[in-house]
């Protein structure tokens, strides 16, 4: 899923929303940052925010609400 160019995001957020956080990616076996980037992808998928990569726009979610936005 990552491209060959990444970019740093940098923010603050409150300790129990980053344990949270911590606990979530333990359960799935991933790191913070990808659990993360998991969780922006579900939420853009499921609002039908696009994500427009370098090459492509990546449309997420389930075919029904890309079909409704006019991707499929």
């Amino acid at each position: 899923m990552a491209s060959t160019k990444t970019t740093t995001l940098t923010f603050r957020i409150e300790p129990g929303l980053k344990e949270a956080v911590r606990a979530a990616a333990e359960l799935e076996h991933r790191s913070i940052a990808n659990m993360i980037e998991i969780m922006i992808r579900d939420y853009c998928g499921r609002v039908g925010v696009e994500i427009v990569c370098e090459s492509k726009t990546v449309a997420r979610g389930s075919a029904k609400r890309a079909k409704q936005l006019g991707k499929i």
